[in-house]
């Protein structure tokens, strides 16, 4: 189930997800300067973002599976 394939692909996909949660809470914070955003919040919001993101491919990765069946 875990190759080489679905580690890269799955890697991927959190590190999009990482970065795709940080940018929106710092567009929604709203915040006239970056020094008042909060870095901590956004960052472990984030980071749990990509562990959702790993377990959530662990039920299959499209990508991988279209690859296999070929």
């Amino acid at each position: 189930m875990i190759s080489k394939k679905w580690l890269k692909a799955a890697g991927i996909r959190a590190i999009r997800t990482i970065a795709q949660t940080a940018v929106s809470l710092i567009g929604v914070a709203q915040i006239p300067t970056l020094e008042s955003i909060n870095w901590i919040t956004i960052a472990s919001a984030s980071a749990a973002a990509g562990v959702l993101s790993i377990l959530t491919s662990l039920a299959g990765l499209p990508e991988i599976e279209d690859t296999e069946d070929k």
